[in-house]
């Protein structure tokens, strides 16, 4: 090859390096471009969670810039999950995730409770899970309420007039006394029956239903009125807190009223109802006499009748007896 024939060639390949040299350094400030752009929406976006950040970063939360970042795409408030991190920290519960506390806030749960409650269990030396405390808030229920009740106990009145409009639990003795009893029962919450455990409302029920039945059960109202523990001993041997959310911890009888006597009044009606029977019989056989001599009476008319029948068809027989020559009239 000729040097008149190379120059030309050269020129060609310094012109292609040219282009792909343009080309590469658009592709280059494309990419820094967006990475530009990236790092900017970033920078924006955690400007507004910084200082939560470095109130973080102090308290020994460990939350990155990108993971709360990303919380905000992800609509999770960075301030409660920061919030819930910091007071789990400060308490010394290691174990709790900051994904835990995300997913759970996902669900709708409320994870600041749920931090509080399991604070106040470790310190009350209460065996009580991250698991546990979150399914017992997605039941909607409040565990923290439910921690203080279990260190805490509680009263509830038996029956409540605000829910039931009664007053007193009304019993019957066997010697027919009435006794008007109100009871406050003791309780405090068991956690391992808490999600699924009846409420407050099946206490009231089943001790309601455990004083009549004991009420019942005594000789005479005077055993009642002279011991009325008798009746809390007897409903609290009775396991009444079986598949319940509370262990029954005492039940205390506040008041006890003699009532009516039911007894008697049971008899009176009783022998009021007696009364009625026997005057309804007697109004029966009354009637059934009057209808008798009504009938009596329609049969004597009747046979009256015929006897007035009978009489009648004599001439006619006489007659009968005189043209077949049967009678002779007298003298012939």
């Amino acid at each position: 090859m000729t040097a008149v024939e190379l120059i030309p060639r050269l020129t060609q390949f310094a012109q292609v390096g040219k282009d792909g040299g343009d080309f590469v350094t658009i592709l280059l400030f494309g990419f820094l471009l967006i990475v530009g752009i990236i790092v900017l929406i970033f920078v924006g976006m955690f400007a507004s969670v910084a200082a939560l950040w470095f109130r973080g970063f102090m308290s020994g939360a460990n939350v990155g810039p990108l993971q709360m970042v990303v919380m905000k795409l992800k609509k999770v408030s960075p301030n409660v999950i920061v919030e819930s991190r910091i007071m789990a920290r400060q308490a010394g519960l290691e174990n709790i995730t900051t994904n835990q506390m995300e997913s759970h806030y996902l669900a709708g749960g409320n994870v600041p409770i749920i931090i509080r409650s399991l604070v106040a269990a470790d310190r009350a030396k209460i065996d009580l899970q991250w698991n546990t405390a979150a399914a017992i808030d997605l039941a909607g229920r409040n565990v923290l309420e439910a921690v203080q009740t279990s260190v805490k106990t509680k009263v509830i009145d038996c029956p409540d007039p605000s829910r039931h409009g009664r007053s007193t639990l009304d019993g019957v003795a066997r010697d027919g006394i009435q006794l008007k009893a109100r009871a406050r029962v003791t309780v405090r919450t068991n956690l391992n029956q808490l999600v699924g455990g009846a409420t407050e409302e099946t206490i009231i029920a089943r001790v309601g239903e455990g004083i009549v039945s004991a009420i019942g059960s005594c000789m005479t109202h005077k055993e009642v009125l002279a011991n009325p523990m008798l009746i809390a001993k007897t409903v609290l041997a009775k396991g009444l807190d079986s598949h319940t959310a509370y262990e029954i911890v005492s039940i205390d009888i506040a008041d006890i009223d003699v009532g009516d006597n039911v007894g008697a009044r049971l008899q009176a009606d009783q022998a009021e109802a007696d009364v009625r029977i026997a005057r309804a019989k007697a109004e029966e056989r009354r009637a059934q006499a009057v209808a008798s001599e009504q009938e009596m009476k329609a049969r004597t008319q009747e046979n009256q009748a015929e006897v007035v029948l009978a009489e009648a068809e004599i001439p006619m027989s006489m007659a009968a007896a005189y043209r077949s020559g049967g009678l002779r009239a007298s003298g012939t």
